[in-house]
């Protein structure tokens, strides 16, 4: 399958998208999807009309005080609002990145998150001939965006508390799934009482990658064949801006303050 994390249609050979896994906690997510959706494209209004529908696979978890949403920016954050919204939980953001192939910004050979965690796709690595010089290059580039965007998104607030809470983790897709499998993976570090993740879309490949290391994930649109993007589940797609994460975010601390 080839991955296209965006309309840009940058290509990976899917014989390359296999990794190493170390360390897995072991179990099968339960899988929560929306069988009218299966295989389709340009499902959803925007990201937000996404995030509206998500909230209803995760009604169970309403107005629980025990739960915590960690949206991906940028494009989770319009989704997490919208299910944190509907839902009544509080929201905060978990600062994940994935790791650029050097000539293509829509592609990624693996992901860093925020305190440190790396995950390498090294079948795909081998696969593209990467240099280790190459490498270091794309990480330190990685850091220095992630670096940015804590400061940007955070601030000087501390992480939330997720241990022992259902800890549910929004992205508006998953291409191949390596950052949210970064991301589930520093959660789990923390001990939370469950981890769910919860997307509008995702490739098959990337709901496999992700079954072992998570109790359950809900997707709306999954889907095969030989070509992905996250974008082609939606009518209305960009790029969002850091103005427009940092407006969302305080709309959401604003709704927050009110409940």
């Amino acid at each position: 399958m080839i991955i296209l994390p965006a309309r840009k249609k940058a290509r990976v050979k899917s014989d390359a998208v296999q990794i190493c896994l170390e360390q897995v906690h072991i179990m099968t997510a339960n899988i929560i999807e929306e069988p009218a959706y299966r295989e389709r494209t340009f499902i959803f209004r925007d990201r937000f009309h996404a995030g509206t529908l998500l909230a209803e696979k995760l009604r169970k978890y309403a107005s629980n005080v025990n739960v915590i949403l960690l949206a991906v920016p940028a494009g989770g954050v319009p989704v997490g609002y919208a299910v944190a919204k509907e839902l009544g939980v509080s929201m905060d953001v978990i600062v994940v990145r994935k790791v650029q192939i050097p000539w293509s910004t829509e592609a990624g050979f693996g992901a860093l998150t925020w305190d440190g965690e790396k995950i390498l796709n090294e079948a795909l690595i081998r696969h593209l001939g990467l240099t280790k010089e190459l490498i270091e290059e794309s990480i330190s580039k990685t850091r220095r965006i992630i670096h940015e965007r804590l400061r940007r998104f955070r601030g000087d607030k501390p992480m939330p508390n997720f241990g022992d809470k259902v800890t549910i983790l929004v992205d508006d897709g998953l291409a191949s799934g390596f950052t949210m499998l970064a991301a589930a993976r520093t959660v789990r570090r923390r001990k939370p009482e469950k981890i769910v993740v919860a997307v509008p879309t995702a490739s098959i490949g990337a709901i496999e990658l992700l079954k072992p290391e998570v109790e359950e994930i809900v997707c709306l649109n999954i889907r095969s064949g030989p070509i992905f993007a996250v974008a082609d589940a939606y009518k209305n797609w960009h790029d969002l801006t850091d103005e427009e994460v940092t407006e969302i975010l305080e709309r959401t601390e604003k709704f927050h303050a009110l409940h």
